[in-house]
């Protein structure tokens, strides 16, 4: 899914250093977060390894996670989802991205995932 009005960017334009479990060195700030606002079940199946995870309902309730000064990308399982929550979240003055394909092309792509099973997977 894609809208005209809210920036997307593809899976292969999401920073590289989601792929790991630390994204940025301990103690400095971050330049970007890759925001996972799929649900609990869908999470625990298989996920970014340096994504944080705040589900799409909840995400007006728990701001105060989020950096301003830090480019968000959101995640969804196909893009449904992140359209509207990156339009929320520039509507409330961040810097936000829908990752086109959401997990489904993270996984396709070939980039790491992690989960709380034996075999990480989206689909």
């Amino acid at each position: 899914m894609s809208s005209s009005d809210v920036p997307s960017v593809p899976i292969d334009a999401v920073p590289a250093e989601f792929d790991a479990a630390e994204p940025w060195a301990p103690g400095t700030p971050a330049p970007a977060l890759l925001l996972d606002v799929r649900e609990d079940d869908e999470w625990a199946l298989g996920r970014a390894p340096g994504a944080i995870h705040i589900p799409m309902v909840d995400v007006p309730a728990r701001l105060d996670e989020l950096d301003y000064d830090a480019e968000i990308y959101v995640v969804c399982r196909q893009g449904g989802r992140s359209l509207p929550v990156v339009q929320y979240l520039m509507d409330v003055g961040f810097d936000a991205f829908s990752v086109s394909g959401g997990m489904v092309a993270w996984q396709l792509a070939g980039r790491p995932l992690t989960g709380d099973g034996d075999e990480a997977k989206i689909y």
